[in-house]
């Protein structure tokens, strides 16, 4: 990394705010390092970019135990509609969903990304969303989270989220 304190030889100081500046728009050389995107800063999770997800590849949180640490689903695909929420990105959470994608909101069924958008748009964004733990599922994971919609204190659910091809094809919320 260049120091812009000092700048590079040959390379004046603007030159390097307008670079930096540059890279954070487009999202590069964002991250925590590992390649994911993701910042952990100030204990909430975030993704550089609430576009849909590349691949369902899985992220090991897990510690030692039955379940999964709290602050990161092992779907990227989950991550993806977390941070989504948390952003109040609507084409986000959309594009986290596969064409066909269903949400099943306790006992409603929500199928198809124009219908997923009509229910985020009245029902979820706005919202917070925190998870609390995260087990890996054969082709998705189950989420304990705490759901608090604009206005409320909330409450904890169990999200589990099904993927295919890195995004959501099924996602049944429902709530302890």
């Amino acid at each position: 990394m260049i120091p812009v304190s000092t700048g590079a030889p040959g390379l004046p100081k603007i030159s390097l705010v307008i670079l930096c500046l540059a890279m954070t728009l487009t999202g590069c050389g964002t991250g925590n390092g590992d390649g994911s995107g993701s910042n952990s800063s100030n204990g909430r999770s975030e993704t550089s970019s609430s576009s849909a997800p590349d691949d369902g590849g899985e992220r090991s949180t897990a510690n030692s135990g039955t379940g999964a640490r709290a602050d990161r689903p092992q779907s990227r695909a989950a991550q993806c509609y977390v941070d989504a929420v948390n952003d109040e990105t609507l084409d986000g959470l959309v594009g986290c969903f596969a064409t066909g994608g269903v949400v099943v909101d306790v006992s409603r069924r929500i199928e198809g990304r124009n219908a997923i958008r009509g229910w985020a748009q009245s029902e979820v964004i706005g919202g917070t969303l925190r998870v609390i733990e995260s087990e890996p599922r054969e082709n998705g994971v189950r989420l304990l989270v705490h759901w608090a919609p604009a206005g409320s204190d909330g409450w904890r659910g169990y999200y589990t989220f099904k993927v295919s091809n890195g995004r959501i094809t099924v996602a049944d919320l429902q709530y302890a």
